[in-house]
């Protein structure tokens, strides 16, 4: 049975991004005069005019975005969640709980589903839509029995040759009390273990924000995909320029700093392949977005089960290996 998660929220000016809204109150402009038109008052050459006035301004305010902006729309509340696109892209959804050690962890969903062709398992970080689901999913920060959870179930896969597919969105793991003295680190480690031997195809999506080794615990794969406006980065910006600076001001250009956006993880080699969204960003159109990403998916999918199980793990092997430079220079 498919587990059931609440709607995406119907856009609210408390949502809106300030660099959003004239987009947004244009579009509004455009509904009313389309609510007023009738067969003998016609606003459609009116309408037409705003609607490509709307388009093009999208198009600048959007060609133009600051990586703090990018930030903003990785975590906007309305943006799809991984039960969302499991919802577009998946059918036959059946959740599996547990770590089979302490309890099940509901910020982090796992399970079975029929992909294309494919029987595949999905993972990722589930956030919560209004403050009791996000209670419920600890704003999508897992614990130590969330990163078990999964490493369980990536070797149920694994025994069965399915491919994983994993979806991240986190601020980052739980970095609470009760985490660490059950293991915080070492679960997640453990988790970077088993993805790196996984004998099966693996393929890592970016959805929203990707936080430290919380996400980094779901991240060992053969491909990771980032969706046009996600970011993936070692510490969010807020932590950034709080250890760096002590100074909240500086919270935009440690954003920039972090080369933490799509873009930048392309030129670094860290990501493999950007996800277009739709126009205004995946919470804008969650069907476009999940259209272009089931392509991709399909296409890397095909690439990776042609290869064997000791080139699946050779080649992860050496794309890690590659991650990083640094030059060693004599005492």
């Amino acid at each position: 049975m498919a587990t059931e998660t609440a709607p995406p929220p119907v856009l609210t000016d408390r949502m809106i991004l300030e660099f959003e809204r004239p987009i947004i109150d244009l579009e509004r402009k455009i509904s009313e005069l389309r609510g007023l038109s009738t067969e003998s008052v016609d606003f459609s050459s009116e309408i037409r005019r705003l609607e490509q006035k709307a388009r093009k301004l999208q198009k600048e305010v959007f060609a133009e975005l600051s990586a703090q902006q990018k930030v903003q729309l990785a975590r906007h509340p309305a943006r799809p969640y991984l039960l969302d696109y499991v919802g577009l892209l998946m059918d036959g959804f059946i959740e599996l709980h547990g770590d089979r050690s302490f309890r099940d962890d509901p910020a982090i969903v796992g399970g079975l589903a029929q992909f294309d062709e494919w029987e595949v398992l999905v993972l990722g970080h589930q956030k919560g839509r209004n403050t009791k689901d996000n209670m419920h999913r600890n704003f999508g920060m897992a614990r130590p029995e969330g990163y078990r959870k999964a490493t369980r179930l990536m070797r149920l896969a694994s025994r069965f040759r399915r491919p994983i597919l994993c979806f991240i969105d986190t601020p980052g793991a739980y970095p609470g009390l009760g985490a660490e003295e059950r293991g915080q680190a070492e679960a997640i480690a453990k988790a970077l273990q088993v993805m790196a031997s996984l004998d099966c195809p693996t393929i890592s999506v970016v959805i929203g924000e990707g936080g430290s080794g919380g996400a980094l615990a779901l991240g060992v794969t053969d491909r990771i995909l980032m969706l046009e406006y996600s970011i993936y980065s070692v510490i969010s910006p807020e932590g950034c320029a709080s250890i760096l600076w002590r100074d909240p001001a500086k919270i935009s250009e440690a954003a920039t700093q972090l080369k933490l956006t799509a873009p930048d993880l392309l030129e670094l080699g860290v990501c493999d392949e950007i996800i277009p969204e739709a126009p205004g960003g995946a919470h804008r159109n969650a069907a476009l977005t999940a259209a272009k990403l089931r392509a991709a998916l399909k296409r890397h999918l095909h690439e990776l089960v042609e290869l064997s199980p000791a080139e699946l793990i050779e080649r992860r092997y050496q794309k890690f290996r590659k991650l990083g430079a640094f030059v060693e220079q004599p005492a």
